[in-house]
């Protein structure tokens, strides 16, 4: 992505403050190169848990199948953890929803509804499904 040198610029420098409430780098390496991979993502967290949502079209996360430890970098501070993906559909879908009832304000950029109580759309998390993984990582 051509924006990606930027945000990886601005996410290790003094102003990551503007984004890192919402963005991270994660750092995997790459299951046939061995080389280090950084990308910069959009995370939800719980606890110890990140959760990201990635395209299944990208290819970073795939170093992820099975498990593999991970760099983040969160807030400008480095931290180590394990990474894991989730491709089943029926847990992405569930994944999604959850995702976005926490943060209903960014469903609109992948394309899910929210209904009246301003839950997300089943349905759309169900499409969606279809064109992403989740990945979640594990800091503890």
């Amino acid at each position: 992505m051509w924006y990606n040198p930027m945000m990886i610029w601005l996410l290790k420098s003094p102003l990551h403050g503007m984004i890192s409430r919402g963005m991270m780098l994660v750092t995997v390496t790459g299951c046939k190169s061995g080389r280090a991979i950084s990308i910069p993502t959009n995370y939800l967290r719980d606890g110890d848990t990140l959760c990201v949502i990635s395209w299944r079209e990208r290819t970073w996360w795939k170093n992820l199948r099975g498990g593999a430890n991970v760099r983040v970098l969160l807030a400008n501070r480095s931290v180590e953890g394990r990474g894991q993906v989730i491709e089943e559909e029926r847990a992405v879908t569930q994944s999604l929803f959850d995702y976005y009832r926490k943060i209903p304000q960014y469903a609109k950029y992948v394309q899910i509804g929210l209904d009246t109580a301003g839950l997300p759309v089943s349905s759309d998390c169900e499409r969606a499904a279809q064109k992403m993984v989740i990945v979640r990582i594990d800091l503890s």
